[in-house]
């Protein structure tokens, strides 16, 4: 992968790739071990706070807890981009994404939320982006988050 093209192609959907994220506790956010780099969960956030907090199918809509998707995806690569010294040269594909909403009892459309998220990957890493995935529903996520993404990669050792 390269680095500058990736992020021309998030410029060109017209997203802004946000800085990396900071620990809100005691965790890496991104570890690399060998040939894999783990991204911890990343939740939607914008200057420090929580975009559309609550639970999907209550206070947060499809279409919110989808774009808090796309949001915390893209934080997970900002802290792969980290954990790789600052570029993305070294990805080469995206393995696992994980992806946890939490809902009323009743909602069944976790999979379209985490499509958020992966449609996002494709879109920005092409066939590199395409990879397995959980959709799990939760009754809480921290600081009251809709949604949360983790990520898995396969990398070029350094």
């Amino acid at each position: 992968m390269d680095d500058g093209s990736i992020l021309d192609r998030v410029a060109a959907l017209g997203l802004p790739f946000p800085a990396p994220p900071a620990s809100v506790a005691s965790y890496l956010p991104c570890l690399v071990e060998g040939s894999t780099a783990y991204v911890a969960g990343q939740i939607p956030m914008v200057d420090g706070a929580v975009v559309n907090p609550g639970i999907v199918g209550d206070r947060v809509s499809l279409d919110e807890a989808t774009d808090g998707a796309r949001r915390a995806v893209l934080q997970a690569l900002s802290a792969l981009r980290e954990g790789l010294g600052g570029s993305l040269d070294r990805l080469e594909r995206i393995v696992k994404v994980q992806v946890f909403v939490a809902a009323v009892p009743a909602f069944v459309d976790h999979p379209k939320v985490a499509n958020g998220a992966s449609d996002l990957l494709v879109e920005v890493l092409g066939d590199a982006g395409r990879h397995a995935r959980a959709a799990v529903g939760v009754t809480s996520l921290p600081l009251g988050a809709p949604v949360e993404v983790v990520v898995t990669a396969a990398v070029r050792p350094a």
